[in-house]
């Protein structure tokens, strides 16, 4: 697989406090090491690429920060709050959305739908409150559509035009940018992207390049993780790429750096880099 390319990054425009903190993160399943030692830090605002081959401990990674599992071994911390052992929902809750490399919609849902059912971890009327006090609930559902709404323009003004119909029947681009409204609906701080781009031609990258830059320019304090394999996608949005080989962090640096790294090259193309 090559990683040149001649498109660059955006510069960097971010703060200097950490969102997101992962310190010597660990996960072994029996004898297998799926990630072994990983520090990760993460700005407020900052978009962190993280790359690296099949197998390389990506996913898990993720699954780490988001409570799908617990680390063997290290610690995650979100504004400073200690996260290990807290339940994925209220992670959620918490601030870190994320996506996933397989649709996890509800295709027998229209596609608002979709987008409200994300909310529920911002709203607060349950079954007992729609059973006894069916106005309040019938409110917040009016509330809970509008934000829906606002969040589809925001994502893709296409999208929001097909607001109506069954997620099952939106193409592949347009059921990854559901995906992404959807995850925008938990009020995230954090927004992690498990290859966004799978699945879409290069125009369709293009346009998703262009969606996710004009979310940071909307939300400027947003900061995205986004694992992927189109390097196109990876050289123009990130503000820094990690690269991951066998569990274990090999790189951490702007993209131009990166690919030249002859430990990434070696991962990447299966042979000694024979030169930085």
């Amino acid at each position: 697989m090559s990683i040149d390319t001649q498109v660059k990054a955006p510069e960097p425009n971010t703060s200097e406090s950490l969102v997101l903190e992962g310190r010597g993160l660990t996960m072994r399943f029996g004898g297998l090491v799926a990630v072994e030692s990983v520090d990760i830090t993460l700005k407020r605002g900052e978009v962190l690429a993280i790359i690296g081959p099949n197998g390389a401990g990506k996913t898990t990674l993720l699954n780490l920060i988001t409570g799908i599992y617990t680390p063997t071994e290290g610690d995650v911390f979100l504004e400073g709050q200690r996260l290990n052992g807290i339940p994925a929902h209220k992670i959620a809750e918490a601030g870190i959305a994320r996506t996933f490399q397989t649709s996890r919609l509800f295709g027998s849902l229209s596609v608002l739908d979709n987008v409200i059912i994300g909310m529920h971890t911002r709203t607060k009327c349950g079954v007992l409150t729609a059973l006894l006090l069916p106005g309040r609930a019938n409110a917040e559902m009016r509330r809970a559509a509008e934000r829906a709404g606002e969040l589809l323009k925001r994502v893709s003004p296409d999208l929001y035009e097909r607001r109506n119909q069954l997620a099952s029947s939106l193409p592949q681009a347009d059921r990854r940018r559901l995906e992404i409204a959807r995850a925008l609906a938990t009020e995230p701080k954090v927004v992690l992207l498990d290859e966004p781009s799978s699945g879409m031609d290069d125009r369709d990258t293009d346009a998703l390049i262009a969606d996710i830059r004009r979310l940071q320019q909307e939300n400027p304090t947003l900061s995205f993780i986004i694992i992927e394999h189109d390097m196109r996608l990876v050289a123009a949005l990130p503000h820094r790429v990690m690269v991951l080989d066998y569990g274990r962090k090999i790189g951490d640096d702007r993209f131009e750096v990166v690919r030249q790294l002859p430990r990434v090259q070696e991962a990447y193309l299966g042979r000694k880099a024979s030169h930085a």
